[in-house]
């Protein structure tokens, strides 16, 4: 075995020392072992990582997480991930991991203390933002383990994690009160956009003349502008998925009116050159239209933009879209997202099916046989 076991006297009783050469040739040791057993399978441990090429320098643990972030974070800026993306990632940092691990060396962590943090961040935080600041501090360490600075990653496989809860109450809007709505609003051609299309607020707003079809009667989704720290930033929609979304007839004659008068590049809603901007006070006209409908109707419950994109896919399945338009017309990565964010929506349409099966059956059976297994 390449290296020495030395024995040596402190105040707390005798303890091993272990000497070893590193790969690269240089001696190190490793001292504090309280019995000869414990160096010597240390010595062992160290003579096979050499042999298989898996030797972790510990020197290289010597770093803090602060020293590391930078790197990490500089990897996750645009173009590498979206503004809106970004954004939330350097707050965590600075809020959450920063003031717990920045000072910390990266060999001194134990899952058990990050199971801790986590745990009692959980106390004070949601579980996205609890598991958005383990996902900084376990990506930090995932590349301290790629740079061999690690043997292992400790803020990786932690059985105790806060879950998300699912949001209840979802609002969708009948067709009446969607037209309520509109013409209640100050932009009455976009709260019917948003309504009859699924599209994102971001989506709607990044529209251009270039982007309708209206032959076909088709918006074609490229771009996306969202609202990051009162900027406006314009990238590829979500998922970086493009693509065509129908509207109904009724809607050809405003969005050509949207179009008119513009070149290619401009845009369909507001004045045409600056981008909309989402306006989350009680004041901005979102906000007064909803009330204004809601004195014309009060069945009208408080919606958001974002509420109109599930009314969409409310209207879509009440007129029988199967789940794989729906989820085109949204933009789901998966069909399996769409059941699973409107759920609720499709157990109404299974009931539906149901029943439309029943009156076939029914009318069909006329001097069949097995027609009174119907009754």
């Amino acid at each position: 075995m390449a290296g020495s076991i030395t024995k040596y006297a402190t105040a707390a009783g005798p303890r091993y020392r272990v000497r070893y050469r590193k790969p690269d040739k240089k001696q190190t040791d490793k001292r504090g072992f309280r019995t000869k057993k414990e160096a010597e399978l240390f010595l062992a441990s160290v003579t096979v990582s050499k042999a298989t090429g898996e030797y972790i320098d510990p020197a290289q643990g010597k770093v803090t997480v602060a020293h590391l972030a930078p790197t990490w974070l500089a990897g996750k800026r645009p173009p590498a991930l979206k503004p809106s993306s970004y954004l939330p990632l350097e707050t965590a940092w600075r809020a959450h991991v920063e003031p717990r691990w920045g000072s910390t060396e990266i060999r001194d962590i134990l899952p058990s203390q990050v199971q801790a943090w986590v745990s009692e961040l959980g106390q004070k935080k949601s579980a996205s933002v609890v598991l958005r600041a383990l996902g900084v501090l376990a990506g930090i360490l995932d590349m301290a383990v790629g740079d061999r600075r690690l043997p292992r990653n400790p803020a990786r496989g932690l059985k105790n994690l806060p879950r998300k809860t699912k949001k209840t109450g979802r609002v969708y809007l009948t067709h009446d009160q969607v037209h309520t709505l509109a013409n209640a609003s100050a932009h009455p051609d976009l709260v019917l956009v948003l309504a009859y299309t699924g599209l994102r607020w971001g989506e709607a707003t990044a529209l251009r003349v270039r982007h309708v079809n209206e032959l076909r009667r088709r918006l074609h989704v490229e771009e996306n502008a969202v609202l990051v720290k009162w900027e406006i930033h314009v990238g590829t929609p979500k998922s970086h998925e493009r693509r065509s979304v129908p509207y109904p007839s009724f809607l050809s004659k405003r969005i050509a009116a949207a179009c008119a008068g513009k070149g290619p590049d401009g845009l369909l809603f507001g004045n045409g050159r600056t981008h909309m901007k989402r306006q989350g006070d009680s004041e901005g006209w979102f906000a007064v239209a909803v009330k204004r409908a809601q004195k014309i109707d009060p069945t009208i419950p408080r919606v958001t933009p974002h509420d109109l994109r599930h009314t969409a896919a409310s209207l879509a399945i009440s007129a029988g879209a199967n789940v794989k338009a729906v989820q085109k017309m949204l933009g789901h990565a998966s069909a399996a997202m769409t059941l699973d964010t409107y759920a609720d929506l499709f157990d109404d349409d299974l009931e539906a099916v149901a029943t439309r099966m029943q009156d076939a059956a029914l009318r069909e059976s006329v001097g069949k046989t097995w027609a009174k297994t119907l009754a």
